[in-house]
């Protein structure tokens, strides 16, 4: 009896534990991006327009029902699907979520830009909090940190301590200092790393990001860095889209619990298509989906129909026994209800 009593004690606890979470938060209320069309160029492969469009390589192939191996033809077009779940989090700054790899900017409580970014290994995490822009460069020098000095000499790579601007610098060409020693924004001379988890911590941008996002900023910027790998949006026009990724640092364990109790907290759980979102959670690739509940056209019986079809024919029926001016016989009225049948 005692142990019954703690399990049931438990199960309360991560049950209001999860909702409890959730009436901190509420749904999205928008998306980014959109639903496109792009022309293959010269050199371009899934890997580069995954990264330039924020959707993984494997996705992009899947979609277009290509082989994910095969070359792509130059002139060739493909279908991008790059919708993400902006998250409602701040009204001015730079938001960043971990899982998702994107970068959302804020102005007046308006999504301003939407980009895809390169994260902090699952070895080397980019850190979550509040943080402020604390310094702003062009064509910054990267002063190496001494993590990364002991890094390449394990690498048996020349031990760098500075690095002037240039193509070698792999800071690229912008440089959005934070609040936090050695933690920054920059750009990056590796472009296909974006949308992936592969810098020292750091958030990088694609050089033509950078260099959109750069002007946008001065010092103060607010700048929050959260971790969420499932997002639910409610949108304006009542679809409900649920939003997927990787837990890459394995620190939500608890996702799908929350996402049901925000639905719940939410008052759009009956709206949502539960099998749908099963197949979301499995497939976890990152982008928006649309998981609202379809209501499906009711299928009438004949004994529903048949009243239906009484008032709508009986008339014409009638009208026609009336225009001949005589007591219809039964082969007429059938055969004037077979008539009616067919307009």
């Amino acid at each position: 009896m005692g142990c019954g009593r703690y399990l049931c004690v438990l199960l309360l606890a991560l049950l209001c534990a999860s909702l409890v979470r959730a009436t901190e938060l509420e749904p999205a209320r928008a998306l980014s991006a959109s639903e496109s069309q792009y022309v293959v160029q010269n050199g371009d492969s899934y890997a580069s327009i995954g990264s330039r469009f924020g959707v993984e390589p494997r996705v992009l192939a899947q979609v277009n029902r290509l082989n994910p191996k095969a070359r792509l033809q130059p002139g060739s077009i493909i279908w991008v699907d790059n919708r993400h779940i902006v998250p409602d989090r701040i009204k001015d700054g730079i938001l960043i979520n971990i899982p998702q790899r994107m970068l959302f900017f804020f102005n007046s409580g308006v999504l301003t830009a939407a980009y895809p970014v390169a994260l902090g290994r699952p070895t080397w995490r980019t850190p979550q909090g509040d943080f402020i822009v604390a310094e702003t460069r062009a064509d910054p020098i990267w002063t190496v940190p001494k993590s990364i000095q002991r890094e390449m000499a394990r690498q048996g790579k020349e031990v760098k301590t500075k690095v002037a601007p240039g193509p070698d610098n792999p800071l690229g060409g912008y440089w959005i200092g934070l609040s936090m020693p050695a933690l920054g924004i920059h750009g990056t001379t590796a472009p296909r790393s974006i949308y992936r988890f592969r810098s020292h911590g750091c958030i990088r941008l694609h050089p033509a990001d950078a260099a959109k996002l750069f002007p946008m900023v001065i010092v103060g910027t607010p700048v929050r860095i959260i971790y969420e790998p499932v997002l639910l949006a409610h949108l304006d026009d009542g679809r409900i889209f649920l939003e997927a990724n990787p837990d890459i640092y394995g620190l939500a364990p608890h996702a799908l619990d929350d996402l049901q109790a925000l639905a719940v907290s939410s008052h759009i759980s009956n709206m949502i298509d539960w099998q749908r979102v099963k197949e979301v959670l499995e497939r976890k690739d990152g982008l928006a989906r649309d998981v609202t509940m379809r209501v499906a056209t009711p299928i009438l019986s004949m004994s529903s129909i048949s009243p239906i079809l009484n008032l709508a024919f009986r008339p014409r029926v009638r009208a026609i026994a009336k225009d001949r001016r005589k007591s219809a016989s039964c082969h007429e009225i059938r055969h004037a209800l077979r008539n009616a049948r067919t307009c």
